[in-house]
């Protein structure tokens, strides 16, 4: 009896030793990183009136305490600490009730200088849950609320990080360089969570996709293959359920508003960012477009807090150095404290002065999406500098729908296009734009041009040939369609045919496509293999020349060599007296389509059919 009490006392302590000390984030850091302090979150009942100590003579340089007494936050300078390891001591009086090993890693070689992704570049975005299954034994876990059912369409459908390493090699043959994942951190809301942007823990991979290691696994997949991985970072906001937001360390941890609803304080975001440099706008309305949140289960975050900007700082960091990152895209990014966000964006560029991060600036105004690229010029008349390294070209984006659907005149057809790049001038780095025609938010182009191929032909030409990063979207490459206007955000989102192995049909295998599949991916697959090489394209400057009968022309070019592309958006075959475009056809002669690997004699003029794109390889 007494040997059983004993082994109950000591489960006792060990449980209430626990209690006081649930959390430890970051879980562990590295040394010779550029910034050597590291800020380290406890979290545990009432762990603030406790006495907090480190082994090994290791002095806290910080320790700070919040409103909230579950919260300690120790700042650490890591280049006085010689130990790869210590032991966090909890201690009430001179007994310690609880313990943590912290680690500090070695750097991988080289970390620090590692690539990024740039305009050499083609970025597939992929939504996990819908693209494939490969490990079924995931699809539900018992501590995330969530199930799968395929049946729902903003259910879990049980696409994985493995089913996504299962395909790297159609992705690679298909011509892609790098993939951006949609957040596959843990969302454990109570439904619609295969989408991700409202995360409930940010150091842990959702159970329904995989693993840390498993992520891990997927970055040192693709480094095998050459290729890259870009992660989707959320700075705004979180999931209502995140362990933080249930027990706010502070209550200004988050935007609350005090005639809001709920004990949080809910007020929706009237989502007008141009409020952040509008010289005109109300606080009101500025406040209520910056703090507001973005829908009712998304908390929006105080960037402003030095407490939560680190948090944030330090969680990218983690995952860069973790599981080895080549880059991020970072969701809302007009909605946060734009100068918060500047110190995060050069906190990272800082540690990795090559690493690109992209901005979702989903404005419509080349100007108002300038204003966030690195070294704006409009950013610089009141005196800020973001440091974010890229954008994404929402204007180009919103111009190409009715540029490919209306007939020509002054302002309406084609000439939106060259209207768009006409603003290049207001980037200061126009190489590092992202360009696109679709993504996980829009309309599916073939929705819109009901599955007619000329139309997928024109754009993606047109956004392999432009300058800037092309990212393109799952299925994008076969033909895929959704409509969003109708059905919601589910149907923009379908299952990628052939990741379940229910799936009647096999659109990973070009073998077993269907022949209007194949015919997207067979022209999608030569076009983006024959732009890896490219460096004309990559880098190269540009010259365009006003549309004249709906037919668009420009050329990239260098020193060495030289491209031509028509874009013929007109229902009839047009003729093209090239004597127009002397000065940049200069002595070549001959143009080789891409495609066809047809000869052309640029003596004449040169007929280009109704509704068709040529990309010439001048010679």
């Amino acid at each position: 009896m007494k040997k059983l009490f004993l082994i109950f006392i000591f489960l006792i302590s060990f449980l209430n030793a626990q209690k006081t000390l649930d959390r430890v984030e970051p879980p562990f850091w590295w040394h010779n990183m550029h910034n050597p302090q590291v800020q380290i979150l406890l979290y545990g009942k009432d762990i603030a009136s406790k006495n907090i100590e480190l082994s090994d003579g290791i002095k806290i340089e910080k320790l700070e305490k919040v409103e909230n007494p579950n919260y300690v936050f120790l700042t650490l300078n890591t280049n006085a600490i010689i130990s790869s390891n210590f032991k966090i001591n909890v201690k009430e009086g001179s007994k310690n009730i609880a313990s943590y090993k912290y680690e500090l890693k070695d750097r991988r070689p080289n970390s620090a200088e590692r690539k990024s992704y740039n305009s050499s570049d083609v970025i597939y975005l992929i939504m996990p849950d819908r693209f494939s299954n490969g490990d079924e034994k995931n699809d539900s876990q018992p501590n995330l609320t969530e199930k799968a059912n395929r049946n729902l369409p903003n259910g879990r459908h049980g696409g994985d990080l493995q089913g996504i390493i299962n395909h790297l090699d159609y992705l690679k043959n298909l011509g892609v360089t790098t993939i951006w994942l949609t957040p596959v951190n843990e969302d454990n809301e109570k439904q619609t969570t295969y989408h991700g942007y409202a995360q409930t823990d940010l150091y842990k991979i959702d159970g329904r996709y995989g693993t840390n290691s498993d992520y891990s696994k997927l970055s040192a997949e693709l480094k095998s293959r050459n290729m890259k991985l870009v992660q989707d970072y959320v700075t705004n906001h979180w999931g209502i359920s995140h362990w933080l937001i249930q027990d706010l360390p502070s209550k200004d941890w988050i935007h609350q508003f005090p005639d809001g609803e709920g004990k949080d304080g809910f007020k929706r975001s009237n989502y007008r960012i141009s409020s952040q440099f509008d010289t005109n706008t109300s606080e009101f309305d500025k406040k209520l477009a910056l703090d507001g949140w973005f829908d009712t289960t998304m908390p929006d975050l105080n960037q402003s807090n030095p407490l939560v900007l680190n948090y944030l700082t330090q969680n990218a960091i983690w995952w860069i150095e973790s599981s080895d990152l080549d880059g991020m895209r970072v969701d809302t990014y007009p909605y946060n404290d734009k100068i918060a966000m500047a110190k995060w964006a050069k906190s990272i560029t800082n540690e990795y002065p090559n690493f690109n991060i992209v901005g979702e600036t989903w404005m419509q105004s080349p100007a108002n999406i300038s204003f966030w690229q690195k070294n704006s010029k409009i950013g610089e008349i009141e005196n800020y500098n973001s440091n974010l390294p890229s954008v994404m070209d929402f204007n180009l984006f919103t111009s190409m729908p009715s540029a490919f659907s209306n007939k020509q005149n002054w302002d309406q057809g084609i000439v939106k296009l060259y209207d768009s790049f006409s603003n290049d001038f207001l980037y200061p780095d126009i190489n590092n734009l992202l360009v696109f025609f679709e993504n996980h938010d829009t309309m599916r182009w073939n929705e819109i041009f009901n599955s007619d191929i000329r139309y997928y032909k024109m754009v993606f030409s047109l956004i392999m040939t432009v300058r800037g990063i092309p990212q393109i979207y799952y299925g994008s490459e076969i033909g895929m369609r959704g409509n969003k206007d109708k059905l919601g955000d589910a149907d923009i989102r379908r299952d990628f045919p052939g990741g379940w192995k229910s799936d009647k049909e096999n659109a990973f295998n070009p073998k077993t496509q269907t022949a209007f599949q194949q015919e997207y991916y067979d022209f999608s697959s030569k076009l983006l293999n024959w732009r890896k090489d490219k460096t004309v394209i990559h880098i190269g400057k540009t010259k365009h020349y006003v549309p004249e009968n709906n037919v668009y022309v420009y050329f990239r070019y260098n020193e060495n060599e030289s491209v031509m592309v028509i874009i013929n958006n007109n229902e009839k075959d047009q003729t093209l007296k090239l004597n127009r475009f002397a000065e940049s056809l200069h002595n070549y002669t001959k143009g080789k389509d891409i495609i066809s690997n047809k000869d052309f004699d640029l003596k004449n003029d040169l007929t280009i059919s109704a509704k068709s794109s040529l990309i010439l390889d001048l010679k």
